[in-house]
């Protein structure tokens, strides 16, 4: 397949691109400066702005699928998230590209209560405004047409974590859960792959 990565220069975005070269596909990595990122071994590094419609659309033509892992933590989340969605949507049908998975947050997820993650009581909050952002974008995809996935870990991603090509779908958000990076990929893949989710917002866990 041919596959765009959207925010291809993050620590998601890079083992997105690691995981679907390692899989055969031809991989488009976008980001925002090319030259920042020539170790993206196997991909075609373009430059690009994931709330710039036309730019997806121009990135995007000729794809299948596309992935995308972007943030910008410089500018306010609210702002950045609902209109990237919206330019994703836009951008994404304008060049004929249907499925689109989106890395996602674990806070604005069920936790075991049923309520968002991080509405439960002791949960970390000094990152509210984000994610609220992360909501706000989410329920823009909702308001699409696209056949999206939106994939968060149940709790946080271990940084350190190597690849063991495995993981499991959680039953609900769990702040002690960790992922490592390279195994959140293969979730995002297999969404890519073999969709089993469409048009929903799912949490990954380690086995």
């Amino acid at each position: 397949m041919n596959i765009v990565v959207f925010g291809a220069g993050g620590r998601a975005g890079r083992q997105a691109v690691a995981e679907a070269h390692r899989r055969g596909h031809r991989v488009t990595a976008v980001v925002r400066d090319p030259a920042r990122h020539g170790d993206l071994a196997g991909a075609r590094v373009v430059a690009g702005d994931v709330t710039d419609a036309d730019g997806i659309a121009q990135a995007a033509a000729g794809h299948d699928a596309a992935i995308s892992a972007a943030a910008d933590l410089s500018a306010p989340p609210h702002d950045f998230f609902t209109a990237s969605s919206r330019a994703l949507a836009t951008g994404l049908t304008k060049a004929g590209v249907r499925r689109l998975v989106v890395v996602g947050l674990a806070s604005i997820l069920p936790g075991a209560s049923g309520a968002p993650l991080m509405d439960e009581p002791g949960y970390p909050n000094e990152y509210r405004s984000f994610y609220l952002g992360h909501a706000a974008g989410l329920e823009e995809l909702r308001a699409g047409d696209l056949d999206w996935a939106y994939v968060a870990p149940a709790g946080d991603f271990d940084h350190a974590g190597a690849r063991t090509g495995a993981y499991a779908i959680a039953d609900h958000g769990d702040p002690a859960s960790r992922i490592s990076y390279a195994d959140f990929a293969v979730a995002l893949l297999d969404e890519v792959d073999a969709p089993r989710h469409h048009r929903a917002a799912v949490s990954i866990r380690e086995t």
